[in-house]
């Protein structure tokens, strides 16, 4: 009799989050021509720009509102897109 193929759960349960890279090769540097700037007063902290920021770059705080680190941030206006109070405008740099 043949052995069953017994296919086993992964051990680990949570979705990978993505980070800054440390070190040059993550950052931004100057090559970008747009950037998001936040109306805190308008936010929501509904966490929309944050769960799609593509390199992870935004935080919002419930307290203080949505934090950019610009440094890794790339412009490419996903959070401006996304965000359902337009509280994120793309701005030339």
């Amino acid at each position: 009799m043949r052995d069953k193929l017994v296919i086993e759960k992964p051990v680990h349960d949570k979705l990978p989050i993505a980070r800054p890279r440390i070190g040059v090769a993550g950052k931004t540097g100057t090559w970008r021509v747009e950037k998001p700037v936040v109306d805190n007063n308008k936010c929501k902290r509904c966490y929309q720009c944050e769960i799609y920021c593509p390199v992870n770059s935004i935080r919002v705080e419930p307290e203080t509102g949505v934090i950019i680190d610009y440094e890794y941030c790339k412009g490419c206006g996903i959070c401006a897109d996304v965000c359902l109070f337009n509280a994120i405008q793309l701005i030339p740099e």
